[in-house]
């Protein structure tokens, strides 16, 4: 038998997020148990949020960063091999591996600590079935109806890793999503990571 998903809890200035991380990432999940665990996201910054698409964190270069700097280029010196998964989606609350872009990163390598979280907007079925097309993709009756009627991102499907899923406090999200922001998508107040606990 697979050994039961482990969980993370994401303690934020917002309030808290519990995740679980998936065994089917496991590369992913264990970086991810791996950084939480020696303390090195406590104190970073959700630098980079969109409402009505995602909410951005795990740069080391935002503890302590000043007023109004440039975030997202920070990073452990590393990056993860991708593990994208046709049975996984950009569902409201994926926890997924942010990454550089395919012309410098045609093989999708993710950042080593770099994260973020899915908000989303609900997607017309039309639409989700242009993306289905396009993209070569079989969404799950559930995913469908989750994309539809809580929300997501299709078009990140297939192109970063999502290795975990939030299954509680999706208010969080919307309350972090919600808050305002530079030109460079950078919360004017910080929203600060305390800790991330994994409960095994």
């Amino acid at each position: 038998m697979p050994a039961l998903e482990c969980l993370a809890e994401i303690q934020t200035t917002s309030g808290n997020m519990v995740i679980k991380l998936y065994n089917s990432t496991h590369d992913h999940r264990d970086n991810f148990i791996k950084l939480a665990e020696s303390g090195y996201y406590d104190g970073t910054l959700f630098h980079r949020v969109i409402k009505g698409f995602m909410i951005q964190a795990g740069d080391p270069d935002s503890k302590n960063a000043e007023v109004g700097q440039r975030l997202g280029g920070g990073g452990p010196g590393y990056t993860v091999k991708a593990e994208i998964s046709d049975t996984i989606f950009h569902i409201k609350g994926a926890l997924a591996a942010a990454r550089i872009g395919d012309e410098m990163n045609p093989s999708k390598s993710s950042s080593g600590s770099q994260f973020y979280i899915v908000q989303g907007r609900t997607v017309p079925e039309q639409v989700l079935d242009g993306y289905a097309a396009q993209k070569k993709i079989k969404y799950t009756s559930s995913a469908r109806d989750l994309m539809m009627q809580k929300g997501g991102t299709p078009q990140l499907d297939q192109e970063y890793t999502v290795f975990g899923q939030v299954i509680d406090g999706f208010e969080i999200i919307d309350s972090i999503a919600d808050v305002k922001t530079d030109q460079n998508d950078r919360p004017v107040s910080d929203v600060k990571i305390l800790k991330i606990n994994i409960i095994k």
